[in-house]
């Protein structure tokens, strides 16, 4: 096989890379500016996940109880789900978001606990809609037994 080398860099190249990937990260963070958007939380029996888009639909942020490192039934606790909201305003705090309209799906735990977590981060709440699915009438039942 071999004998395997190993690459040792200095350190001006390492601060060059360093610099080179922090320019890029402030030219990702300073390119949205938001003012509005829509946070849609989707709180199942198994998980918690809330995301951040703009007007249009478009992705900005996102997080979730597993991503967070909950593992189990601690994913759907309303404690997970203030966690996950505050790692997402972490996340968009330089984007500068002040009012949002919160949509949400799922009848989890974290369903209250999430909304409240976003207006206690200090956000203007324009309007919380449930998107849960319900079903008008449901399959068509099973034909009757016939003994």
């Amino acid at each position: 096989m071999g004998k395997k080398r190993v690459i040792t860099k200095s350190g001006e190249d390492i601060s060059k890379i360093e610099e080179k990937a922090s320019s890029i990260k402030a030219k990702a963070a300073t390119k949205k500016h938001l003012e509005t958007g829509r946070i849609y939380i989707r709180a199942s029996y198994n998980n918690t996940s809330v995301s951040l888009t703009d007007l249009k639909g478009g992705l900005i942020a996102w997080s979730s109880a597993g991503s967070l490192g909950f593992k189990g039934p601690k994913k759907a606790t309303p404690f997970a789900a203030s966690k996950v909201v505050s790692v997402l305003m972490e996340k968009t705090k330089k984007i500068g978001l002040k009012t949002v309209e919160i949509y949400v799906k799922g009848i989890g735990g974290g369903r209250e606990t999430a909304i409240r977590s976003l207006a206690n981060h200090g956000l203007d709440i324009i309007l919380i809609k449930d998107i849960t699915p319900m079903p008008h009438n449901g399959p068509r039942p099973p034909k009757v037994r016939r003994v």
